[in-house]
């Protein structure tokens, strides 16, 4: 007579390091357990995610004191809002737009105040002019965009003042989709705009970031010949 084989059990889900689950499956499950009071859940999710909110955050702002200043008021939120969220878009870009609000609001509060006092000094005290067009000292940002050679550090450098040149809302949207990857489904998400608006706004706003490196190159160009003389 032969033996009653022995039931095998049921596969449980999968509960583990992102390398044993896709991103998605694994954030969802951290969100579940922090809404069923697992607290350390929520050290793991904000781990994985400070760093790409302070790498937002401080291509927002340029300024590494401020930018710390802002992922923390992100996490904040992120924290406080987590119970509304459905699950609709994905965690990171629910996340992302959380930053980019965060980041946004200060700019464009920082824009008022300064237009109401008419007071500049914050600018030459490192704080970044949103959209200004007074560009940061060049010693300042290659200290922030080390390179490997002298031509990609003034390169980079080059860029990042051409950011600072651009209004709040174009480096936001530069930002998604060309830093961060996003794709257009997701930065009108993060935007809150119409699908169909993303791919206009982006080609406007990567033309204007091309018109700002050409001026900023002629006015270098122009600077050099100067003091070659």
């Amino acid at each position: 007579m032969s033996a009653t084989p022995t039931p095998r059990p049921t596969p449980r889900p999968a509960i583990g390091p992102p390398e044993a689950q896709s991103d998605d499956a694994y954030e969802r499950e951290l969100v579940a357990r922090i809404r069923a009071g697992r607290q350390e859940a929520w050290g793991e999710l904000l781990e994985r995610y400070q760093d790409r909110l302070y790498t937002i955050c401080f291509r927002m702002v340029h300024h590494r004191e401020l930018a710390a200043d802002l992922t923390q008021d992100a996490m904040i939120k992120i924290m406080q809002g987590l119970e509304s969220y459905d699950g609709r878009a994905k965690l990171s870009t629910w996340i992302i737009r959380i930053t980019m609000n965060v980041c946004l609001s200060r700019l464009r509060a920082e824009k008022i105040r300064r237009h109401a006092s008419l007071d500049a000094s914050e600018s030459r005290d490192g704080y970044f002019d949103p959209g200004g067009g007074r560009p940061a000292g060049r010693r300042r940002e290659r200290e922030h965009f080390p390179g490997t050679s002298v031509e990609h550090s003034d390169l980079r450098a080059t860029l990042a003042r051409a950011l600072e040149c651009l209004g709040p809302d174009q480096r936001a949207i530069l930002i998604l989709r060309d830093v961060r990857g996003l794709d257009y489904e997701q930065i009108a998400e993060v935007l809150g705009l119409a699908g169909g608006t993303v791919k206009s706004r982006l080609f406007r706003a990567r033309a204007a970031l091309r018109d700002a490196m050409e001026t900023l190159g002629r006015s270098d160009g122009h600077q050099g010949d100067e003091r070659t003389r």
